[in-house]
């Protein structure tokens, strides 16, 4: 990896998580992607050097929030992207320290707005 910020990307569709690298990678950023939550658990036991997660709750369980907590102890900022409009799903992310919450769909200008914005902070 280089100097480039590092983006994790969260999310159980791999195609998703590809476009959506690859995306990112246009930006200047460096990307790691974990499709589940065993992958997930190795991204953040290994240390990386990652600046900012996004974590897609779309096809998680509950189970997603102990790994939104894992993100916020190691001091990872994250913005929790969901299916739908919730208060519970709003309490929960910033409950478990998410910086934003996105409701899909999202328009890849207004993510990388928020990308930024929480990578200049």
């Amino acid at each position: 990896m280089t100097d480039k910020p590092v983006i994790l990307t969260v999310g159980n569709n791999r195609t998703n998580l590809e476009l959506l690298a690859n995306q990112l990678g246009r930006e200047g950023y460096d990307t790691l992607s974990a499709a589940s939550l065993g992958e997930l658990d190795e991204v953040i036991q290994e240390k990386h050097r990652i600046s900012l997660a996004l974590v897609d709750l779309s096809g998680f369980d509950q189970h997603i929030w102990l790994r939104c907590e894992q993100l916020r102890k190691a001091k990872i900022p994250f913005i929790v992207v969901s299916p739908q409009r919730s208060p519970t799903i709003q309490r929960d992310s910033m409950k478990h320290g998410a910086g934003a919450l996105l409701v899909k769909p999202i328009g890849i200008k207004d993510l990388m707005e928020f990308v930024h914005t929480m990578l200049s902070d």
